[in-house]
């Protein structure tokens, strides 16, 4: 494989996409005759990530170099999150301030970073790059008193009732969050769900919830299970919904509202008892949530769904960011089934969850076309999870959601820890897993019934 003049090698590849060029593979292959040093930080309020890298900064590699700075960018922006860059590099300036913005090839990634912090999106040209600041901070772990926990996904919702730590109630409820446009629906179905766990404690102390999205401070900035609400009906009336809807309920209690990622970091931090844990729900799309070494959510973005996985040029659009090779079209029922033709299978269901459960059955009997679906899923895993290694530098890895159940989910998973084996930096450092019994009675909803602390 070559890729605007770098050779790329990769030794296992996708059964049933042979373009498929692993993103880490790539960027290793770039590394090798880049030279010349660039620093790059990315702010976002009182946190600031950065970075240090090379690029070639020569006319014969300014493909490789723009292509190299375009991902590395909407990595770190998606990763980390953030409305400002900065760099001391101006050609990487240039690059950067020309396709993250208004009529730019990445406005997208621009505006959406501009509404989630409420700020001007900016690139900045400066020698004095901000040093890294963070605010990670230990979350969760609370079990005293009558609580509740909630997590909103974009095809069911569950809800738990929770005294001391025990759950004494349950309850899964099917909802189309995705397909409504009036928030009032979104708000009916969280206060039905948090009015039944209520009915079965005496008291509601305090009330966490896990939520698909970008949720800051408490709110929901961004989250597809809001698709398709009007802006301006968003701004008023979903940012806050959580909060609005358990205020109505309960009153001043303390409530926690994070991303559904980070909730299964913690539930599988907890379940493991062991720290540095990346979580990555594959459902409806890509989720992902980080707990670090000291046990800690460190407030970063970890939308894994944009972050790119494939570089190659015919790599699958996403159709809502309207950008290539990332890893909501991986890592998703969306991946199984753009898979399936290419498999010789034929899906026929009235819906993309009807359509997954299609090839999962035929999994289930032993089809060969699904098995080749999976292994192909997996063989993507095995590359990305070499990157995200090199982001995360965690020693774990927890694979949720459905596309990961059944006989599909383990072929992923034994697949994915052989392709590891090609990169031997990484292989060894992480291990990737399936939930245990412990995970799977903890769940995100009892999970995030821990978040808020209740003050003595």
């Amino acid at each position: 494989m070559e890729l605007f003049g770098i050779k790329i090698e990769p030794r296992n590849i996708p059964p049933l996409d042979e373009k498929f060029i692993p993103i880490y593979a790539f960027n290793k292959a770039y590394s090798v005759g880049a030279d010349k040093p660039i620093r790059i930080a990315v702010e976002r309020g009182e946190q600031i990530a950065t970075f240090n890298a090379r690029i070639y900064g020569t006319p014969d590699m300014r493909a490789a170099d723009e292509f190299y700075i375009k991902r590395l960018i909407k990595t770190l922006l998606w990763v980390k999150g953030g409305y400002k860059i900065y760099t001391d590099n101006a050609k990487v300036y240039d690059i950067v301030k020309s396709s993250f913005a208004r009529g730019g090839e990445r406005e997208f990634d621009a505006k959406f970073m501009s509404e989630v912090y409420e700020r001007p999106f900016e690139t900045v040209l400066t020698d004095d790059i901000p040093a890294f600041r963070d605010t990670a901070k230990k979350i969760g772990g609370h079990t005293n008193g009558c609580r509740i926990g909630f997590d909103a996904g974009g095809s069911d919702r569950k809800v738990s009732a929770v005294i001391d730590g025990k759950a004494v109630f349950t309850e899964e409820v099917v909802w189309y969050p995705k397909l409504n446009s009036d928030p009032s629906y979104h708000y009916d179905g969280i206060v039905s769900a948090l009015s039944s766990a209520a009915a079965h404690l005496p008291r509601v102390d305090a009330v966490g919830i896990s939520s698909a999205g970008v949720m800051i401070n408490d709110r929901a900035m961004k989250a597809s299970l809001f698709i398709k609400v009007d802006e301006k009906r968003y701004d008023k009336e979903v940012k806050d919904i959580y909060l609005r809807a358990v205020r109505d309920l309960f009153g001043p209690v303390p409530c926690s509202v994070i991303n559904d990622g980070d909730v299964s970091a913690l539930a599988g931090a907890m379940s493991l008892d062991r720290n540095s844990v990346l979580g990555i729900a594959m459902g409806t799309s890509e989720a992902g949530g980080f707990v670090d070494d000291s046990g800690r959510i460190t407030g970063w973005l970890n939308e894994l769904a944009f972050v790119p996985v494939d570089a190659s040029l015919d790599a699958t659009l996403d159709e809502w960011s309207g950008d290539i090779g990332c890893g909501a079209k991986y890592f998703s029922q969306d991946a199984v089934i753009k898979l399936a033709p290419a498999a010789g299978m034929e899906l026929n269901g009235s819906s993309p969850a009807e359509n997954l459960k299609i090839v999962q059955k035929a999994m289930e009997e032993g089809s060969k076309a699904a098995a080749d679906i999976y292994r192909t899923i997996g063989t993507y895993l095995g590359h990305t999870l070499a990157f995200y290694y090199d982001l995360y530098h965690c020693k774990n890895v927890l694979l949720l959601g459905r596309v990961m159940s059944g006989k599909g989910g383990d072929l992923i998973l034994s697949t994915a820890k052989e392709v590891l084996k090609e990169y031997p930096e990484v292989y060894g450092k992480t291990e990737p897993r399936l939930p245990d019994e412990k995970f799977r009675r903890l769940g995100q909803s009892v999970t995030a019934a821990s978040l808020p602390e209740l003050k003595e």
